[in-house]
Order: C-alpha cells, then structure tokens, then sequence
C-alpha cells in the first residue's frame, strides 16, 4: 500500500510540474520553470519507488492516465481551456482502461 502512496505523491509532483510549465512560458519566466523542474525531478523520483512492487506498465497507466485526467481539469478551471466532446470521450475511455487494468488484470500489485 505504501508504495501506491508513492504514486500518488508522483502524480502531485506531476501536476504541479505540468501546470508550472504552463505558467513558465517556454521557461522565459524563472520561478515557474524552477517549479517545473523540481515538480519533474519529483515526479519521477517517487514513481522510482512506486515501481518496486508495482509493474511499471501498471503504475505509469495509472500515473498518466490520473495525470492526464487532473491536468485537463486544472487546465479548464484555471487556463480556460474547456475540453470539447471528443475530448471528454477521449479521457473517458483513458479512465476506463485504467479502471479495467486495475480490476481485471492479473499483472497488477493487488
């Protein structure tokens, strides 16, 4: 179980970098490109111990599509980006999949 704790604070770090990133303007802005970094350095630090135990196909199918999911959210609660319908279906089916990795694969830690 912890090491799913570390997942989740790998996809923390993952978000803060990517909205950072946003913010960074191609990195022409100094502190947003420092968050970036260190959110990045952060991400994949944690997602190192969360795939000790947990497949790594697994854990980054849950660590992206998690991110991808939150990032979109962010992106329409605070950049007004405003996904349209086949967005919305494209992230339902990413949820889906992992929803159906998760409770029917036999390659996950349970």
């Amino acid at each position: 179980m912890k090491n799913f704790l570390f997942l989740f604070v790998a996809i923390i770090f993952e978000i803060i970098a990517t909205s950072a990133l946003k913010k960074s303007q191609e990195f022409t802005k100094l502190l947003p490109s420092i968050i970036t970094v260190i959110g990045y350095c952060g991400a994949f630090y944690f997602l190192s111990f969360a795939i000790r135990t947990i497949p790594v196909g697994f854990a980054y199918a849950i660590w992206s599509g998690v991110g991808i999911v939150l990032i979109t959210a962010i992106g329409a609660i605070f950049f007004k980006e405003i996904p349209d319908l086949p967005a919305i279906i494209g992230l339902s089916l990413i949820v889906i999949g992992v929803v159906v990795i998760n409770v029917f694969s036999k390659t996950t830690a349970h």
